[in-house]
């Protein structure tokens, strides 16, 4: 028998005469090698029908004989997210993959997309449902999201050559010349947080208010602030230490660890810190037992505060104060950019912020970043004008 070339696939003679060439085009979920199966008279018949299948694979323009649903694909990927990430983060996956995969929520929504197999979603059909969810009024951040999300799953399954391309790879969003940039919160001004803290420090809940307080002196996440434990707190060194937090995935609280998977330790400014000494005093005092939480829930101290109550308290606090709509975000976005504006490195506020590292800390405050570089001017007339004898 001939050598077969290279690249061509498997070519063999039939009992029966006839020529059958096989070509592999991948691996199904179950590991195992896909191929596709040509017939023909003579051996060159087959080679030829071998290198165009070939060709359009490698164009993209060949699906692989699979049965996969998109929908059930993207499933089995939340699936394998919960391993990797927060519950609060694989819902907030899956609420997002859902705008354009309604069956992820409801199986029996219409769900076009979703029903269509794997090899057979091709660009045209990614662009029709992004402008669709774009004429709905979603936001172009969710939008951009929404794409994200289906990109990661299509960059699996090319990865595990269950698809020849990406087919949401070609597929841009882009926001309107005349819309703003959305950003990842606002920076209270000066005169917005002397109320606040004026407020915080006569409201009646003194958990959340002083909750609250630590967001914006030391950048905690709400899940950080609530998390935190007394022998998190040295009182004497003024410093607290962030090991774990307390958020909700939207159905229930449940403890995990840092976003970021690492501990870190912030200083507490002088004024938060005597307040915390009080509010500890205060505790001993009224109930003879200080609980192991620093912010205790209200029915049931052994766990902590209810992780909504401090964004209902601000919410209040902000209309009575007259000012514009305060999110609990915002606090901790504002230490950042206060920590920026004061000259602090780089590195030192995206480790007191908890980020992974300072390319998020950057991404994050550019914008700010921006408009301080702008005042680093060096003239060179100034440089070379003659300095003054002493």
């Amino acid at each position: 028998m001939p050598r077969r070339g290279r690249g061509e696939g498997t070519i063999v003679r039939r009992p029966d005469g006839r020529w059958m060439g096989q070509i592999m085009v991948g691996y199904g979920p179950d590991g195992k090698p896909r191929r596709l199966t040509v017939y023909g008279k003579t051996r060159q018949e087959v080679a030829a029908k071998l290198a165009d299948l070939a060709a359009q694979r490698h164009k993209g323009l060949l699906p692989e004989p699979t049965e996969i649903p998109l929908r059930e694909w993207a499933s089995r990927w939340l699936e394998r997210k919960a391993r990797e990430v927060r519950p609060k983060t694989l819902a907030l996956y899956r609420d997002e993959l859902a705008y354009a995969l309604p069956s992820l929520r409801d199986p029996q929504a219409p769900d076009p997309l979703g029903r269509m197999r794997l090899q057979e979603v091709k660009p045209a059909h990614v662009r029709a449902v992004l402008d669709a969810l774009t004429e709905r009024g979603l936001s172009i951040r969710t939008v951009k999201k929404v794409r994200e999300r289906l990109h990661a799953l299509f960059e699996e399954a090319l990865n595990l050559e269950l698809v020849a391309r990406n087919p949401v790879a070609p597929v841009k969003v882009r926001a309107p010349r005349d819309l703003p940039r959305e950003r990842a919160g606002r920076t209270l001004e000066p005169e917005e947080m002397a109320r606040l803290l004026e407020a915080l420090d006569a409201y009646p809940d003194r958990r959340v208010a002083l909750a609250l307080r630590l967001m914006l002196a030391c950048g905690l996440r709400r899940g950080e602030a609530l998390g935190l434990r007394w022998e998190d707190v040295d009182l004497e060194e003024g410093v607290l230490h962030v090991r774990r937090a307390w958020s909700t995935d939207g159905a229930k609280p449940h403890l995990t660890g840092p976003k970021t998977g690492r501990e870190r330790a912030v200083p507490i400014p002088h004024a938060t810190l005597v307040r915390l000494r009080e509010y500890r005093e205060w505790w001993s005092e009224m109930f003879g037992l200080l609980p192991a939480w620093v912010f205790p829930g209200t029915g049931d101290p052994s766990r902590p505060l209810d992780p909504n109550s401090p964004n209902h308290a601000l919410r209040r606090i902000a209309k009575r104060l007259g000012l514009p709509p305060i999110r609990v975000h915002d606090l901790r976005h504002t230490y950042g950019s206060f920590l920026l504006a004061q000259g602090a490195p780089l590195e030192l506020v995206a480790e007191r912020m908890g980020h992974a590292n300072p390319t998020i800390t950057l991404n994050v405050y550019r914008h700010l970043l921006k408009e301080e570089r702008r005042g680093w001017v060096i003239d060179p007339e100034d440089l070379a004008r003659p300095r003054p004898r002493a």
